[in-house]
Order: structure tokens, then sequence, then C-alpha cells
């Protein structure tokens, strides 16, 4: 009923994970469309049951991208409200990797049905750099422009690079500006750094000029 988008590629995940790793993440897959409510077991197994560690030529994570994938399933099988509801579950009771799994499931999920952002605001209450980053992604969207700000800001102060977040060039505005200056001129005033892409911030775009034709 619902799409997520894949961290990568299914057939590189499965080429990563090798013949016994993809057979078992298939497995899992199948169980949850036929079983969705079997997540809450499946989930927090994945890891064990495929593979972890870094996800070469990505900045994810192998397990990662199989809990994204079982989230799929699930989703393909499930309305919006229940789907939320169980992702809901899943972060509630996960430990900081369940957690962040969940949080980039969500930002692969363009159905607008399905709104989480209560999940958002209490990973940016944390100060674990990787469910901020993952927050910030492109669920963010439906963060009000208040929360998202703050969310920029929280990215800041805990080192995640702008980089990470979704729509930055698109939703940055001048009262965004404004708080990231106020934070800059405390840096200052303290003797302490700027962090780099807090300065991109506020360095104005050059604006693009077009060279006068010759006659």
């Amino acid at each position: 009923m619902t799409t997520v988008r894949p961290l990568v590629p299914s057939a590189d995940l499965r080429t990563v994970l090798g013949p016994e790793g993809a057979a078992t993440l298939d497995e899992m897959a199948a169980t949850l469309r036929a079983t969705p409510a079997s997540i809450d077991r499946l989930f927090p197994a994945a890891a064990r049951r495929t593979a972890r560690g870094p996800l070469a030529g990505t900045a994810h994570r192998i397990e990662d991208a199989v809990r994204v994938e079982l989230v799929g399933a699930v989703a393909s099988v499930r309305g919006p409200a229940d789907l939320a509801e169980e992702l809901r579950l899943l972060y509630r009771y996960g430990d900081a990797d369940e957690k962040r799994a969940v949080l980039l499931a969500l930002g692969g999920i363009d159905d607008v049905a399905v709104d989480a952002r209560d999940l958002l605001l209490d990973a940016l209450r944390t100060n674990d750099v990787r469910l901020v980053a993952a927050a910030m992604g492109p669920h963010a969207r439906r963060l009000s422009a208040h929360d998202w700000r703050h969310g920029v800001l929280k990215c800041i102060f805990t080192g995640v690079p702008l980089a990470e977040v979704a729509d930055l060039d698109t939703r940055a505005d001048d009262e965004l500006r404004a708080m990231v200056r106020r934070f800059a001129d405390e840096r200052e005033a303290a003797g302490r750094p700027v962090p780099d892409d807090a300065a991109a911030l506020l360095t104005p775009r050059a604006e693009t000029t077009t060279a006068p034709e010759k006659a």
C-alpha cells in the first residue's frame, strides 16, 4: 500500500550480503508480507541474521539497509496509519541502531499520510549525532518551519554536517540565518571557532552574472 525507497538498490544490497544473507533477507521479507506483525521480532534481529558494518561506497550501514527493506515489506501490505504505528513501536522499544533505521525508513516514504514527525522531534532532543542526522532527512519536510530551523541548529551544535539536511537550499530563510548569526556571535564573543557549516550558511551566495555578448 505504501512504498519505501531502499537506501541502496536491492540488487546491490544482496550482492553485499552474499547468497546466504540475501536468502535470509528474502525469507524475512516474505514472512513480513504474510505476517506484518512479526516486524517486532525480525527488525531487532536483522543485523544478527544477515550482516552488519559499513556499506562500502555509501554513508550507510548494512544493517540500516536491511532494516529499511524490512519496513518496505511491511509497508506493502499495511495502510499508512498502521505502518506509522508499527514504526512508532519499533522506535519506542528499539536501541539506537534500530531507532536510526526507523528514521531512515521514514525518509524513504513519500506517502503524505504517513506522518511521524513526533519521532523526528524525539530524535532531535537527543545528542546522538546518528539520530539527529537521520531525523533531518526527507521526512523532516513535515516539521514546522520553527521545528525545522531548530533541527538545523541542533545539527550545527552537534557537528552533523549540513549536507545531511534535506531541503536546506529551499527551506533556509532569513529567520534561520538570524538564529545562526546569533549562535556565531556568541561563539566569537567566547573566543570559540564558528563551525564551517554555520559560516557557509551566513555567506551570501555570489550572484551569477551573464557577460554581455560581443557585437
